[in-house]
């Protein structure tokens, strides 16, 4: 494997933030491996993204602005990745740890007869060997898988994992050709878009979750979210939060909800009960706020804050409101 592409996620133009982020790491990766940087988008918008891309350390940007994209469900995509990376030779290929992401990356690696990790929160070569590495079992262990002799290998990488590097590439803008003698079973006849915050918890650097302790849908929408705005971030929830109808399962954060690694994470009320821990264990730092100073999340927090939540969060954002308005 010598060649790195990246497929870069987007609806109407927009592209997930993690899309750049996979664009960076193609780039170091190839540096590594001695070969190139590929970024692969495709569907409506594809060329307003390809030219956002230049911004960033891509070689070859190859683009398909194929209205099928979104008629259709996922194969198109797949096919347009397939026919760039059995034109650039042995490769590894990057995809988001999203929905479509896995989905499009787990039917390439069948057509490609290559191995695919999942949820990857490192990687680098050993010996000339791409090695990802994942936490496994809820956080609990971590495992490092190499990929065994082939010509490809298909790697999922969670969301944050990577900073987004702008840096200019060669960024040369390539047309993909349409797949000839494709057909597709599976249409797109509409799509229903659960209410969601503008920024995700999966792709928020900085994540402030609310949970039991709380008390009530309000503190989502007033103090938890205003710390949020305050640093940038975005609000989540914990499983007894969404249970209890304060807020929607697009914010929920654990094992049955989202698996996150913001670079902050503020839990706010949340006793850190497992199911909690898995979804949010990797976060760069952890904060905890909780009037009982026995909580289970105390125990893997960087910093356990105990007192009132509604005295604390409120002060809390103000310091950050001033600390912003200080000149630098």
């Amino acid at each position: 494997m010598r060649n790195v592409i990246a497929f870069i996620e987007q609806k109407a133009g927009t592209p997930r933030r993690v899309s750049f982020e996979l664009a960076t790491a193609a780039k170091d990766l190839a540096a590594q491996l001695g070969g190139q940087a590929h970024a692969v988008v495709v569907g409506n918008g594809a060329g307003a993204v390809a030219n956002s891309l230049k911004a960033y350390p891509v070689d070859v940007i190859h683009v398909a602005e194929d209205a099928d994209v979104d008629a259709f469900l996922v194969d198109p995509a797949v096919d347009y990745v397939e026919a760039v990376a059995r034109e650039a030779g042995p490769s590894v290929v990057l995809v988001p740890n999203t929905m479509l992401g896995r989905d499009v990356g787990s039917r390439l690696a069948a057509r490609l007869d290559a191995g695919l990790t999942a949820d990857v929160t490192e990687l680098h070569v050993d010996a000339g060997r791409v090695v990802s590495v994942s936490p496994k079992l809820g956080g609990l262990t971590i495992t490092s898988c190499a990929f065994k002799d082939g010509d490809y290998g298909v790697v999922a990488v969670r969301p944050n994992t990577f900073a987004a590097r702008q840096e200019a590439g060669t960024g040369e803008i390539v047309q993909i050709a349409k797949p000839a003698g494709k057909s597709y079973a599976i249409t797109v006849e509409d799509e229903v878009v659960e209410a969601a915050p503008e920024l995700g918890v999966d792709e928020a650097s900085v994540v402030v979750s609310g949970g039991r302790g709380v008390g009530g849908p309000d503190p989502f929408t007033t103090i938890l979210k205003d710390l949020a705005d305050a640093l940038g971030g975005a609000v989540g929830a914990s499983r007894a939060a969404v249970d209890a109808g304060w807020v929607s399962h697009s914010h929920q954060v654990g094992q049955t909800g989202k698996t996150i690694s913001p670079q902050l994470y503020v839990a706010v009320g949340i006793s850190g009960a497992i199911q909690h821990k898995v979804g949010m264990r990797t976060a760069g730092t952890i904060v905890a706020i909780n009037k009982d100073a026995g909580v289970p999340i105390g125990e893997f927090a960087d910093l356990l804050v105990v007192g009132d939540l509604f005295g604390i969060v409120p002060e809390l954002t103000k310091r950050v409101r001033e600390a912003k308005a200080v000149p630098a």
